[in-house]
């Protein structure tokens, strides 16, 4: 499947969770920012199965059967290319200083780290950029609107959500032209991103009564620090008597 058709029924996946969340938006919700929890937790419910089924059993098997340090290298060559949209996206925003260290970070790895399969940036100290069309979105102030949780693709904003389309255009399959090779890449970075989350996944559901709102409040914060930069304005609830 072409990228562009992948993008198309991303768009339309979309289209049919807002339609649908539009049905749930009335009533009272226990978090502003998820009005539509009744169908989120739907998604995320089929995620979650689809994982357990399918995603991390592989995931384990990528583990168990790939050495530690190939793991790393495919690591760090998915990493180098999506490193160059994190450059882009750092320059949409005009963070020359961001866009600048990322494109050096690119150049040393795709030649001296063996076009990215050894991260010799970091081990000099050069910082990895982390930017997307998403955060360009909000960095020129486009609010997250409600949280979504996106079929397949899992936690997101509205405002993400409607980004993704011009993410998937710029993913690591793209530098490559044959379908066999997208098709292998794209499945080498979901296997290798779960893979890294195997622990992680079994203490979220160990630690937390419920997993779906403690997902959401740390995905929601971790992605507004990426939006700023570590630095979110100060937010207070007008409700509470003590705010300001």
């Amino acid at each position: 499947m072409s990228a562009a058709r992948r993008a198309g029924l991303a768009a339309l996946a979309l289209g049919c969770a807002l339609l649908q969340g539009c049905a749930t938006t009335t009533g009272a919700t226990a978090d502003p920012r998820d009005p539509w929890e009744g169908m989120n937790r739907k998604v995320y419910a089929f995620n979650d199965a689809l994982d357990v089924a399918v995603v991390r059993p592989v995931a384990q098997a990528y583990v168990e059967v790939l050495p530690s340090f190939v793991r790393t290298g495919v690591r760090n060559f998915v990493g180098n290319l999506v490193d160059v949209w994190s450059v882009v996206n750092a320059g949409l925003q005009f963070k020359g200083q961001a866009a600048a260290e990322g494109f050096m970070r690119v150049a040393v790895n795709s030649t001296l780290g063996l076009y990215g399969v050894l991260d010799i940036a970091t081990e000099v100290g050069m910082a990895r950029p982390r930017e997307d069309f998403g955060q360009t979105l909000g960095h020129w102030g486009v609010g997250p609107g409600p949280y979504l949780v996106l079929p397949l693709f899992g936690p997101s904003t509205l405002r993400d959500g409607l980004a993704l389309p011009v993410d998937m255009q710029a993913s690591p399959a793209r530098f490559f032209s044959g379908s066999d090779e997208k098709t292998a890449v794209t499945v080498l970075r979901v296997t290798d991103l779960r893979a890294g989350l195997l622990t992680a996944g079994d203490a979220l559901k160990a630690a937390s009564l419920d997993p779906y709102s403690f997902l959401r409040d740390a995905w929601l914060q971790k992605r507004e620090n990426e939006v700023y930069d570590g630095n979110p304005p100060q937010r207070f609830d007008y409700r509470d008597p003590d705010s300001p």
